[in-house]
């Protein structure tokens, strides 16, 4: 089995630079680590380096060994001190108990049981949205199209008015963008943001949502509603109530997570079939075949990998996958390298919407896996399908505008003309 070095004087850091990505994925280059065999070790500007998973095999492995891959010292490629991690954590930073915990008092509430109960709601919204922007026939589809339905789709789950949709999707820009200055309100490579180290992805928009997150508790305590969010503040909910901190938290993740990574797939998964002109026009010839749509669904998923890497460290001193790691190195589980992986997915350059099986790892593995999958599946599908029962034809009529970013595959701006059938 081949042997990684330490030898860091590679090209293997692009992947680290928030710039390389509003060109577009490194795609040749991320193929180049997988070659490798053994995870490649990346330097980092200002940061001890780090291990990169970039097969499927081996981020697949890491996600479900939680006892060697841990959570607990963060997600992000960041060092944090003990008081930062203490300030910013979530769920998504415990590996067992805790972590069971925190799951149990949403889970209900994303199961694919309860989510499926939401079908006609996201396509009744999927078509206002939908029917609106086809009167403007030409436009920017991120503002207009997939920046509304998710955020929407989420204020109805959570039970926050809808009317505080465009400032809950605001500050989810500031802060899961918080590398591209379009978005940020400090953007984290290029300005001093010591000041803001306590707060969620080291940005002042959490001050805002913290605020709004207060008033939404202390209401719900006050009057409980049938919603997640009055479930997550229900006395009997767990072995202990949520302290105001990890409620504050946990609102937080769940409306960036909620709302940011299911606005770049569909944008992407269109952007997808205007680059595979064979696909689109599978699609457009039947939107009723609802198997074609699943089936695209997932490949859209994995051909987009919109949050493409989380970051472990290890518990233990071990020869993992030919890398001898080391007590508290940093592994970063790349999912959109994994996706494009030749040892499981056939020929993974081609955009496949009847690909089968496909089991991508956009949604991560194990007791990690992202909590919302359920309802980003279903999103993108009916979004997909009403898109296309509306449509004959679509043309980008500009470049497609990337996010600065190492954490987010996006899209910012899409350009499009709609010919309505």
């Amino acid at each position: 089995m081949p042997r990684a070095t330490e030898n860091c004087a590679t090209p293997w850091d692009a992947i680290v630079s928030h710039d390389t990505y509003t060109g577009g994925v490194p795609w040749k280059l991320f193929a180049r680590m997988r070659e490798q065999g053994a995870p490649c070790r990346v330097a980092e500007p200002d940061g001890a380096g780090f291990w990169a998973l970039t097969r499927h095999e081996q981020v697949f492995s890491a996600s479900t060994t939680p006892s060697l891959f841990s959570c607990a010292r963060g997600i992000r490629l960041e060092e944090l001190a003990e008081e930062e991690l203490e300030a910013r954590r979530t769920m998504m930073e415990y590996d067992g108990a805790e972590h069971a915990r925190l799951r149990r008092l949403v889970g209900a509430g994303f199961s694919r049981r309860s989510i499926a109960g939401y079908e006609a709601a996201v396509r009744s919204l999927a078509s206002e949205v939908l029917d609106r922007a086809l009167e403007m026939r030409e436009f920017d589809f991120v503002p207009a199209v997939s920046r509304e339905l998710p955020i929407r789709m989420l204020c109805r789950i959570l039970g926050v008015p809808e009317a505080d949709a465009g400032d809950l999707v605001e500050w989810g820009d500031a802060l899961i963008s918080n590398a591209d200055p379009e978005f940020s309100m400090a953007v984290i490579d290029q300005e001093d943001t010591e000041a803001f180290r306590l707060l969620p992805f080291r940005s002042p928009a959490a001050r805002s949502v913290f605020e709004y997150g207060r008033a939404i508790r202390r209401e719900r305590l006050r009057r409980p509603e049938d919603d997640v969010l009055s479930a997550m503040l229900a006395t009997d909910a767990g072995p202990r109530p949520l302290t105001e901190l990890e409620f504050l938290n946990f609102f937080l993740l769940l409306i960036v997570a909620g709302n940011e990574t299911t606005r770049h797939t569909i944008t992407l998964g269109l952007l997808a079939l205007l680059e595979h002109p064979e696909a689109f026009r599978m699609l457009a010839g039947d939107p009723d075949d609802r198997d074609l749509f699943s089936s695209a669904t997932e490949e859209i998923l994995r051909w987009t990998s919109v949050t493409m890497h989380f970051r472990r460290t290890l518990t233990r001193d071990v020869d993992f996958h030919g890398a001898r790691m080391r007590e508290g190195d940093k592994a970063v589980l790349w999912y959109i390298a994994a996706n494009r992986d030749g040892a499981v997915f056939p020929d993974p350059d081609r955009f496949d919407l009847r690909r089968a099986p496909n089991p991508h790892l956009a949604f991560g593995a194990g007791r990690h896996v992202c909590l919302g999958a359920w309802l980003a599946r279903l999103e993108v599908r009916v979004t997909m399908e009403e898109l296309f029962r509306r449509v004959r034809r679509i043309d980008l009529t500009g470049p497609p505008d990337r996010l600065r970013s190492n954490f987010i595959h996006g899209v910012k701006h899409l350009p499009v003309r709609l010919e309505p059938r």
